[in-house]
């Protein structure tokens, strides 16, 4: 897992993952492997999956070409709400995007510490083990 800082201001955590090094045969099984782990987890609300591809294929928007899916999985952590301003960075959000030859996860850098762990151990188990 790369961490990088994206357009010089968001701190984000990127796992560029060939389609040979995952068991997960489509994006959207790589989608619902982390989306259980995160329905397991006491302390996370799913709220939505978001087809970010047709969204921007709908709007007749810009596309790099060789994206052949893109979704998002939305929840959140919210284990405390002690200051309003903690809304601008919540939910979470985990991306999914399919290439022709690998799969492309990542997430923005998350305030609380805890959140950032779970979300790269559930990013990082997408990787076969053999």
């Amino acid at each position: 897992m790369q961490n990088k800082l994206l357009a010089d201001k968001y701190p984000i955590h990127v796992l560029e993952l060939a389609k040979n090094e995952t068991e997960h045969a489509h994006l959207d099984a790589l989608l619902q492997a982390i989306e259980a782990r995160a329905e397991a987890d006491p302390t996370v609300r799913l709220i939505a999956v978001f087809d970010h591809l047709a969204h921007t294929k709908l709007i007749g928007g810009e596309i790099r070409p060789d994206i052949l899916a893109a979704k998002n999985l939305i929840f959140c952590f919210g284990v405390k709400l002690l200051d309003p301003a903690m809304m601008a960075v919540r939910p979470r959000s985990i991306g999914f995007a399919e290439l022709p030859d690998r799969y492309v996860v990542s997430f923005l850098e998350a305030p609380m510490p805890e959140a950032n762990r779970k979300m790269t151990e559930w990013v990082m188990a997408l990787r076969k083990t053999s």
